[in-house]
C-alpha cells in the first residue's frame, strides 16, 4: 500500500514539474522572441552618437536611456524615403497610445550642408511633436554615418542648391538599456513596427 502511495506521490510531483517546465518554456527570453524587423542584436555598430538637437542641445545616446529609440538616418529635402518613413513612424506612435510616451524617435541628417537648425526644427516635429531632429558638422556627420554604416552621397542637380542626397534606408532600433536591437527595413508595416516596439517595452 505504502508503495502505491509513493508512486501516485511521484507521479503527481512529476507532473507538477513537467507543466512548471512547460508554463517556463512558454516565456521565451528576449532575444528569442519573434521580432517582425530584422534582429541585429550584437552587431558591434551604432554604440553612440555626438550631435545638435533641433533645439540646440547637444545629444548622446544615453540621454535617452530608458525608452525604446528609433534612429533613423534622411535629409529634410528628401523627396519620397524620408517623410514616408517619418509618416510611418508617427502612425506608430499613435497607435501605440500611452506607450508613446516611453519611446524615443531620432532623425539624424546627412544633408549638413542644408539642414539647419532652424530647418530641422520646423521639419521634423511637423510629423510628430516628440520626434528630435540632430545634426552635425560635415566631419560629425561623416564619423556617425560610419559608426551606423550608413552610405550616403550627393547627386548634383541643375545648380549647386539643387542636389538630392543618396542614402541607407531603415530604422535603428534600441532597446531600453541602450542595446541596438533590431533594423526596420523601409516600407515595414507600421503594425509590424508596433509589434517590436511594444516587445522591447515589455
Amino acid at each position: 500500500m505504502s508503495d502505491t502511495v509513493n508512486l501516485k506521490q511521484l507521479l503527481r510531483l512529476f507532473l507538477v514539474g513537467l507543466t512548471v517546465a512547460f508554463l517556463h518554456g512558454c516565456e521565451l527570453p528576449e532575444a528569442a522572441k519573434p521580432f517582425k524587423s530584422t534582429n541585429i542584436t550584437g552587431i558591434g555598430t551604432g554604440k553612440d552618437f555626438r550631435l545638435t538637437d533641433h533645439h540646440g542641445q547637444v545629444r548622446t545616446l544615453a540621454d535617452f536611456k530608458g525608452k525604446v529609440v528609433i534612429v533613423f538616418f534622411g535629409y529634410t529635402h528628401c523627396p519620397d524615403v524620408c517623410p514616408t518613413t517619418l509618416s510611418d513612424l508617427s502612425q506608430a506612435m499613435r497607435l501605440l497610445g500611452p506607450d508613446a510616451d516611453k519611446v524615443q524617435v531620432l532623425f539624424i541628417t546627412v544633408d549638413p550642408e542644408r539642414d539647419t537648425q532652424e530647418l530641422l526644427a520646423q521639419y521634423v516635429p511637423a510629423f510628430n511633436p516628440t520626434f528630435i531632429g540632430l545634426y552635425g558638422t560635415p566631419e560629425q556627420t561623416e564619423a556617425t554615418a560610419t559608426e551606423y554604416r550608413i552610405y550616403y552621397r550627393k547627386e548634383p542637380g541643375q545648380t549647386p542648391g539643387d542636389y538630392t542626397v543618396d542614402h541607407s534606408v531603415g530604422s535603428y532600433i534600441y532597446d531600453r538599456s541602450g542595446k541596438l536591437r533590431l533594423n526596420a527595413s523601409y516600407g515595414q508595416a507600421v503594425d509590424a513596427l508596433v509589434h517590436d516596439i511594444k516587445l522591447l517595452l515589455e
